[in-house]
Formats: C-alpha cells, sequence, structure tokens
C-alpha cells in the first residue's frame, strides 16, 4: 500500500498539483492555486471569494472555501454552508463531463438548502440557487448541453 502525505492531526493530504476541475496533475506539473486547507474567513469573504473562484470557472475551488466555511462555522448554519459547498461539486462533476455525479450532488445541495429552515444568511440568494440547481438537474435530464456561463451561479440576491 502507498504511503499517502499527512498532516499533523493524521489527516490524508495530496500535495500534487491540481488542474481547473481540481483533477490532481502529475508531480512538477504547474496547476491552479490551491486552496490553503486551513482558511477560515468571515461569511462575507467566504462568499465573495467563492463567487469570483465560480465567476473564474474554479467550481472546485470554490466547493473549498465554502467546504472550509461549513467545518468552521456555526453549526446552525451548517447545512447551509454544506448544501452550498454540495452545490459547488455538482458544478464541478457538469464541468468534468459527469452528469451522474453532477445528478447526485445538485440534489443533495438542493435537499439541504431547501431542508435550512432559518432565513438565508449574509443575503444568499437561496431561492435563486434552488431554482438554478433544479434547471441543470433538468438540463442533465434531458441531455442538454450546458454552457459554461450556466456554472456561474450568483450566490448572493443582486
Amino acid at each position: 500500500m502507498v504511503e499517502r502525505p499527512r498532516d499533523e492531526a493524521g489527516r490524508a493530504r495530496n500535495p500534487r498539483p491540481r488542474d481547473r476541475f481540481g483533477r490532481p496533475l502529475p508531480v512538477g506539473s504547474v496547476g491552479v492555486p490551491r486552496i490553503p486547507d486551513d482558511l477560515n474567513l468571515p461569511p462575507q469573504q467566504t462568499l465573495s471569494y467563492a463567487q469570483q473562484l465560480l465567476e473564474d470557472g474554479l467550481a472546485f475551488n470554490a466547493h473549498e472555501v465554502l467546504e472550509a466555511a461549513w467545518k468552521n462555522g456555526p453549526f446552525a448554519e451548517r447545512m447551509l454552508w454544506q448544501g452550498l459547498a454540495q452545490y459547488a461539486v455538482g458544478l464541478t462533476h457538469i464541468q468534468r463531463a459527469n452528469p451522474k455525479g453532477a445528478r447526485t450532488l445538485l440534489t443533495r445541495a438542493v435537499g439541504r438548502l431547501r431542508a435550512y429552515e432559518a432565513d438565508s444568511p449574509y443575503g444568499i440568494d437561496r431561492a435563486g440557487l434552488i431554482a438554478h440547481a433544479e434547471a441543470l438537474l433538468a438540463a442533465l435530464d434531458s441531455g442538454s448541453s450546458i454552457p459554461e456561463d450556466r456554472l456561474k451561479p450568483r450566490l448572493l440576491l443582486r
């Protein structure tokens, strides 16, 4: 069995560079900048950073930013942040031409975003994101092509 690099807490880490879709590249390749493992931003900065990454076509990196908020944020908001992170992973699967993975993650994201019962904090456009995800799911189900510009949803109300 191959030994994987681990951090101080024993969690496996993959130091290999990654492409814009989050796939590992060969050692020595030049990939996109990685999101720090210890990222811990305030919610508005998290959302701004994730939005910029989505607009740059880096849904996998946006997922990592949103996942950090999910893991570091208040317990009461975890379902919301987890739904946002899963949403970004669903977009990543569309970018990777993996419709099955996209359906699975977008469906989970919609479920979590719907289940979050409190008002959407920080100006998150929960209803708009749910509608957008459902439109993507319909396109996946019909086998329609999804252009790159449809993979750049607005996280916040305008």
